[in-house]
């Protein structure tokens, strides 16, 4: 759904109009902003909800630059790789979780993702992991692939579902920080 493009303090943007509850706005993988916005809103509603968020849109395309620039500089490994790290310690924890998976490991795919880690597909019993996990410490790969089995058991990130994932990992905050700044 193509957007109207718009300008606010030197911003370059691209306005939508969707069925949605709430203005959204997001810095894209290219670099470019976009927001969303309920059909009732303005356009000037949504440039004034722009400038006010002004200071994050500059650091996240800060970031998104870093993360492209990492990004060439290193190079995800390829699947085959990955799956090389992630099918060890997968088969380590399925134990714990055979029953619950009817006696079947879940299949591991790995993709190119951005935006997350890991997804744990209850259905298919698949678990899909990011490409860009490989590099990041081992500790930090085992917080993703147990947190992603507990899905298997709680689908939702309530109480219950940090309880298990604690159950395994008892440092888990410590793992999952990893790889908020790794």
């Amino acid at each position: 759904m193509a957007g109207q493009i718009r300008r606010v303090a030197g911003l370059e943007y691209e306005l939508v109009r969707k069925k949605v509850k709430n203005l959204n706005l997001r810095v894209r993988r290219d670099g470019t902003v976009a927001v969303s916005v309920p059909m009732r809103v303005s356009a000037d509603q949504a440039d004034a909800f722009v400038a006010q968020r002004m200071g994050w849109v500059i650091g996240a395309k800060q970031q998104v630059a870093r993360a492209a620039r990492k990004q060439q500089d290193c190079p995800p490994p390829s699947k085959e790789e990955c799956l090389a790290l992630f099918e060890p310690i997968s088969q380590k924890v399925y134990p714990a979780f055979a029953g619950v998976l009817g006696g079947q490991p879940p299949q591991l795919q790995v993709r190119d993702m951005t935006s997350r880690w890991g997804v744990c597909n209850m259905e298919k019993k698949r678990i899909t992991l990011a490409s860009r996990l490989a590099l990041q410490p081992r500790a930090a790969v085992e917080y993703v692939i147990v947190h992603e089995y507990c899905h298997f058991v709680h689908p939702n990130h309530q109480k219950e579902f940090w309880a298990l994932v604690e159950q395994f990992l008892p440092d888990w905050k410590a793992r999952r920080a990893m790889l908020r700044h790794g």
